[in-house]
């Protein structure tokens, strides 16, 4: 079964109007991981596809999905498969890759249909692409660790890269997701926003009890999204995008948009934050 959602562009004078309601309606993913389902959801931003497939122990394949416009999913497109769950198989082009919990699938554009089996539990992210790389399989021995933080300041924590230039090449989608030390809880703080390009968020590992507060929108009018585990929220390009949690808990991060360049990000200061 598969399920998909178109969410629209909004600007940042719209959003400023929004209740709490309307903010979860157009930036905040629940829902995901239904067992047996393909979930899709089509964001007007960069055209970014945020979405998961839990196979339940059958096989889901991914093919088409009327959103795109095109006769295969991956006509025009290029896939990351991040798998928060299992061990667990995906077949692209006859090939057989298994993907250990916490590894990354690239898939290039072209490649035809996915298929995923077994117990994984899968986060999928897809942008356009115009160029074609290699389906790889990115363990967490080939990806690009960074550390950064402090205890002191309740943010130590480890960047892991995936689909990085300095890892392996895409057209441009980046990927990767970030583990906190024990006791450390907010993530990109201070805060930065990058106009030219779009990110989406998975909050995972956190206890069903705790919650995460996602802080948005422009710096002098910040908002929040309260976020349960294995949630997404979509952050558009004139937004913030920072968290802290009740509890422990991981994130992943992925981006589209005008290039594939990491640091390029316009850094908020603390004290213009609102």
């Amino acid at each position: 079964m598969q399920q998909s959602e178109t969410r629209y562009a909004i600007d940042p004078t719209t959003a400023k109007g929004l209740d709490t309601g309307g903010l979860r309606n157009h930036f905040h993913i629940e829902g995901l991981f239904a067992p047996g389902e393909i979930k899709l959801v089509y964001s007007h931003y960069d055209r970014m596809i945020i979405g998961s497939a839990v196979p339940d122990g059958k096989t889901l394949t991914l093919d088409h999905d009327d959103a795109t416009g095109t006769d295969g999913f991956l006509d025009r497109r290029e896939l990351g498969i991040l798998n928060i769950g299992k061990d667990a198989d995906v077949t692209v082009q006859g090939e057989t890759y298994r993907i250990g919990n916490g590894e990354v699938l690239y898939v290039g554009k072209g490649a035809g249909p996915v298929e995923m089996s077994g117990e994984g539990r899968f986060y999928l992210l897809s942008s356009p692409a115009h160029q074609q790389f290699p389906t790889k399989l990115i363990t967490l021995k080939d990806a690009r660790r960074v550390e950064l933080g402090s205890r002191e300041n309740a943010n130590e924590r480890v960047i892991i890269q995936f689909l990085h230039p300095e890892v392996y090449e895409t057209c441009q989608l980046l990927m990767g997701y970030t583990q906190f030390s024990p006791g450390s809880m907010w993530n990109t703080m201070p805060a930065h926003v990058h106009d030219r390009r779009m990110e989406a968020y998975l909050y995972f590992d956190l206890d069903a009890d705790q919650r995460v507060f996602h802080f948005m929108g422009e710096p002098d009018e910040t908002r929040h999204i309260v976020i349960a585990n294995e949630e997404a929220v979509i952050s558009p390009p004139w937004s913030i995008h920072s968290g802290a949690g009740t509890g422990s808990y991981s994130f992943c991060w992925a981006m589209a948009g005008d290039n594939v360049d990491f640091t390029d990000m316009d850094m908020v200061a603390m004290e213009a934050l609102r």
